[in-house]
């Protein structure tokens, strides 16, 4: 997947929020506030101040008037994925974000996916690339951030984002027709961490091909939680994490009983209870971080008072506790892979001199920069029309 492009850079924590309430308070105490009180609310960077003027987000329609004119509605918050596994929203405001890669908003639609590569942490375990239908930040909870690479150079699916005849190759070596999708079910299983960077072996037995493949489609659906037409994700044998302990308006720690699979959410005395949680979900690492810590820390860590980031829900909102059952269920189904993954890694692989030979290596230069995307009409700083 030879075009990637670099991880999203916010410049301002506000903007992100686990609930779309908190964003459109936020929002509309910001354009409540006027002059030096609305910079420093708004929290000014080299890149963005509110005297910023700036395109629109491809696809997106926000104002482009210098944000220190902006008295507005809240944009429609979109999905964020915050780093690995957290589903958050963002206000799609180019005048807020430092570095939004409109690259990636361009081809971002019903039909895209993206891999996003993990940082490389030594000897630490987790996935080295996750997929995700929503926009990712690129966030990595440790270690130097990796690329993030759509399935596809343009819109409607067009145009896989693969080196050129690398598909007709795999397709005559395994004797199936091999598609864009298959490569990124194949690289969803059988990725691998390195300090170079993510590495994806290509096997020479097609029948291992085929069972790499069809591991890939299992995690990606787990992934994707029901997007894309796709089923929510279940435990086997109808197990389910339940709420057993209503959880508390402000919980402030996260604890695990391995004995009884239990999740506990705040003191002992008035602590919310989640069970059966398995093992497998609470060990669950990126970048030698447990996921369900982090994710946890994402929604009650304390921020400055005073500034917008400060603002947020009154007590735990109910879409957190199903989010998080849900989030329980992907990690558990996710860590029950990992033999199969591993036993991707044996037997002869292509080389990269196969490769070469073939004219798929290097991939050509054009290869490595996004697609002119000529049909999109954006909106330019204050108004104008941009020019493609």
């Amino acid at each position: 997947m030879p075009w990637s492009v670099a991880p999203l850079r916010l410049g301002r924590s506000w903007i992100v929020a686990p609930d779309v309430r908190t964003l459109r308070a936020r929002w509309n105490r910001l354009v409540g506030a006027e002059g030096a009180e609305r910079e420093e609310l708004f929290g000014p960077s080299r890149a963005r101040t509110t005297s910023s003027s700036v395109a629109a987000l491809p696809g997106q329609r926000t104002g482009t008037v210098r944000f220190a004119r902006e008295t507005g509605p809240c944009p429609e918050p979109v999905r964020l994925v915050h780093g690995p596994f957290d589903e958050q929203w963002l206000l799609p405001d180019h005048r807020l974000i430092d570095t939004a890669r409109p690259e990636l908003w361009r081809v971002a639609d019903e039909h895209q996916l993206f891999a996003v590569e993990q940082g490389y942490v030594p000897g630490a375990a987790g996935p080295a690339l996750l997929v995700t239908a929503a926009l990712p930040d690129g966030r990595s909870p440790a270690g130097r951030p990796g690329r993030i690479r759509p399935l596809f150079r343009r819109p409607g699916g067009e145009e896989p984002n693969l080196a050129p005849g690398l598909l007709p190759l795999l397709s005559e070596r395994y004797g199936v027709r091999v598609t864009a999708p298959d490569v990124l079910a194949w690289a969803t299983a059988a990725a691998r961490p390195s300090s170079a960077g993510c590495r994806v072996p290509l096997p020479a037995d097609p029948a291992l091909w085929s069972t790499g493949v069809e591991l890939g489609r299992r995690l990606t659906d787990i992934q994707l939680r029901g997007a894309r037409g796709g089923e929510r994700p279940r435990l086997p044998g109808g197990r389910r994490p339940y709420v057993r302990a209503p959880i508390p308006a402000r919980p402030t720690t996260l604890a695990y009983e391995p004995g009884e699979e239990t999740l506990t959410l705040g003191d002992d005395g008035g602590a919310g209870r989640v069970s059966p949680v398995p093992a497998e979900a609470w060990e669950f690492h990126v970048g030698g971080v447990r996921m369900l810590e982090q994710w946890f820390a994402h929604r009650t860590a304390p921020a400055e008072p005073g500034g917008l980031a400060a603002i947020g829900p009154d007590a735990w909102p109910q879409e957190w506790t199903s989010e998080l059952l849900e989030l329980i269920t992907v990690l558990a189904l996710l860590a029950g892979r990992d033999q199969e993954r591993a036993a991707l890694a044996e037997g002869p692989r292509l080389t990269r001199d196969a490769l070469r030979k073939a004219g798929v290596l290097p991939a050509p230069a054009a290869a490595r920069r996004p697609a002119s995307v000529l049909d999109h009409q954006e909106e330019g700083p204050e108004g104008q029309f941009a020019l493609l």
